[in-house]
């Protein structure tokens, strides 16, 4: 049976429960963090727990755990599942808003066996649309991983039923922003181009850790404001986040990414990305 660890204890998942006056539950005031293990040990769990700390000091999330414990639970919950490779989700709300006194926040970390995405994905590419939403940098939840995701995953159901794997998000003053569940890259001229955390976008982990890679290996890489010309007129792009690491996208909507087969760079980032994240 699956263990799960909320609010100091580790127990079976079926018998986890929150308040029904839960923030999160009630208004969907909360952070959560999806995390990847790798022989046991979680990739760049420093990063998830530092943007987590950061997130709830922004948003006014009350956090009553030290990373010190957090670190703990995720490597007690690994071995109570018997798991080395997994997909681990971390959930921290402001608890019961009905607690007047010693309010205590809600930490729920579970942990699953990791399912990658499909191997032709990364053989072959994938397509990807854009969507009519809208992200707005007066949002004051925008480039926070907050549980309102319900735009996020309706804009991603509506891709998957036009048969795409993700929703390219544009901002209000149509800026190419991210995906629902991805950061984005383009490639022109051998240069790497992301949007700027300021669009706004997710400051990923996985986006964090392409930028380190191409600083290394010398590839120039630009943040700065892209539009619908620089996407349709990329040699290369592809999605980051730790659970498919590097995906690389051969259309955009009907339009064909350069021969629509992934590039160079993409392929070179993902090999490093592969050694970095096993190492």
């Amino acid at each position: 049976m699956s263990q799960v660890f909320l609010n100091g204890r580790i127990r079976p998942a079926s018998e986890a429960k929150i308040d029904i006056d839960d923030s999160s539950f009630l208004y969907g005031i909360g952070l959560f963090e999806t995390m990847r293990a790798v022989g046991g040990r979680v990739f760049r769990l420093e990063d998830h727990l530092n943007r987590l700390i950061a997130s709830a000091a922004a948003l006014s999330i009350a956090n009553s755990y030290t990373p010190g414990q957090v670190r703990e639970a995720v490597g007690r919950l690994l071995q109570a599942n018997e798991l080395t490779e997994a997909r681990l989700r971390l959930t921290l709300t402001n608890g019961s808003l009905g607690a007047r006194e010693n309010q205590q926040s809600t930490l729920l970390i579970s942990a699953t066996p990791f399912t990658p995405y499909p191997k032709e994905y990364f053989d072959k590419g994938v397509r990807v649309v854009i969507t009519d939403f809208r992200q707005n940098s007066k949002d004051p939840f925008a480039g926070h991983k907050t549980t309102c995701y319900g735009p996020r995953l309706a804009a991603l159901r509506a891709a998957h039923e036009k048969l795409a794997a993700e929703a390219l998000w544009f901002t209000t003053e149509n800026r190419l922003a991210e995906g629902c569940v991805s950061d984005v890259f383009l490639v022109k001229n051998g240069r790497l181009m992301t949007p700027p955390e300021s669009t706004p976008v997710l400051a990923g982990i996985a986006r964090k850790t392409v930028l380190e890679i191409a600083e290394q290996e010398q590839i120039q890489c630009e943040q700065r404001p892209l539009d619908i010309n620089d996407l349709l007129h990329a040699e290369e792009i592809f999605l980051t986040n730790v659970i498919m690491t590097i995906l690389p996208v051969t259309a955009v909507e009907a339009h064909a990414v350069a021969d629509g087969k992934p590039g160079p760079v993409t392929k070179k980032l993902t090999e490093l990305y592969q050694k970095k994240m096993s190492g």
